[in-house]
């Protein structure tokens, strides 16, 4: 029996996460964490009869703890449930679906537990990879990715060497505005820029791919993952999303993972640390599908991919800086007070107002985090 813990249960990932464990009997969720959803952890308090829950807002976490009183379930709040849950003795692997880098000291809890780390939180190893990878080594543990063009890497690479490659090709769908220029998206509205035409995802990850954003963030996680130099990262654009990433070797070689755009894929891959287990759901037709396509990402209109290695290149706390401004420009414009095109103004503002610390703690981390959100507070 492999017992998880899931930070995150009630967002895409974590409920997906929820749906293999279903259909797995030899998986057994221990622990479940959200940030406020204490309705949906209701139910899967109730359906999955985990030992503990954890409520990141304090004032949910007590009024949880009345809801589910005719339960076995410990109801656990704020920060301090969070760690509690990460490093609980019950779990074996820690699922970090949480949004956002309220995941760090979670995630840093859990592998100093002893946890493998199922990782779909993004912001832990872009802003702080020079500190959980040598964590991991440390305290042998496995980082498992989630991502889906992270656990195409995975996949290709089982087997493989790792000084046989030559570079990684990570592909993106290109967004629901593949094609257009800036004009054309001076006037976009939130509900265009969440019509993602492959994926269902999140709201902010689905804004982040309409920006590119979100593909500069994984070249980050992928550097920091497989320990690649950022000149052997290539961002490919497959509008079809068939392709979820390959690798090139030193022979010429390239190893590609296809497979329907289905996210249960690489969050079961994950748990099961790079087996293969049967997953029902649709499969690849390649006489309907008729045609793979590839471009190169339009870096001039879609400024989130530039600008993520802009700020990889710099390192240290810039990272932080641009996933901290994303995260604040990504949550004005879902609530509809700055234009889609403002969310590249501001992460171009914050990182050229900014110092850089070349190795930042996580206490610096995330006081620099906060230091952003009030300035673009202030100032938006």
């Amino acid at each position: 029996m492999i017992k998880i813990a899931i930070l995150g249960s009630t967002g895409s990932i974590g409920t997906q996460t929820l749906d293999i464990v279903r259909k797995n009997k030899d998986l057994e969720v221990v622990g479940i964490a959200a940030g406020s959803n204490i309705a949906m952890l209701e139910e899967q308090i109730r359906e999955f009869h985990p030992r503990l829950a954890a409520v990141g807002d304090e004032e949910k976490a007590a009024e949880l703890r009345v809801r589910v009183k005719d339960t076995d379930c410990k109801v656990a709040g704020g920060m301090d449930g969070l760690l509690e849950l990460a490093a609980m003795k019950e779990s074996q692997i820690l699922v970090t679906a949480i949004v956002g880098m309220i995941g760090i000291r979670p995630t840093i809890e859990g592998m100093k537990a002893g946890k493998d780390i199922a990782l779909a939180n993004k912001e832990t190893l872009v802003t702080a990879g020079h500190i959980i990878m040598p964590l991991a080594k440390e305290y042998g543990v496995r980082i498992l990715p989630v991502d889906s063009e992270h656990s195409a890497i995975f996949q290709a690479l089982n087997g493989e060497e790792h000084k046989t490659i030559d570079k990684l090709l990570i592909t993106a769908s290109g967004g629901p505005f593949r094609g257009k220029k800036t004009k054309d998206l001076e006037h976009i509205q939130v509900e265009d820029a969440l019509k993602h035409p492959n994926w269902a995802m999140g709201q902010k990850i689905t804004i982040d791919s309409a920006t590119l954003v979100n593909k500069g963030l994984e070249v980050m996680e992928a550097k920091w993952l497989f320990g690649m130099d950022l000149n052997q990262i290539q961002v490919v654009v497959q509008p079809q999303s068939v392709i979820h990433s390959m690798v090139q070797f030193t022979d010429g070689s390239i190893i590609a993972q296809l497979g329907t755009p289905d996210m249960r894929l690489p969050i079961q891959y994950a748990i099961y640390g790079g087996t293969r287990r049967y997953l029902d759901g649709e499969r690849l037709d390649f006489a309907k599908l008729g045609s793979i396509t590839f471009e190169n990402p339009d870096m001039e209109t879609f400024r989130g991919l530039p600008l993520a290695m802009e700020a990889a290149r710099a390192g240290g706390s810039m990272p932080t800086v641009f996933n901290a401004a994303n995260e604040k420009a990504v949550a004005l414009f879902l609530q509809r007070k700055i234009r889609f095109l403002d969310i590249y103004t501001i992460i171009e503002d914050a990182m050229e107002r900014h110092e850089v610390v070349s190795n930042p703690t996580v206490e610096e981390i995330l006081k620099i985090e906060q230091e952003i959100y009030k300035r673009i507070e202030s100032r938006w």
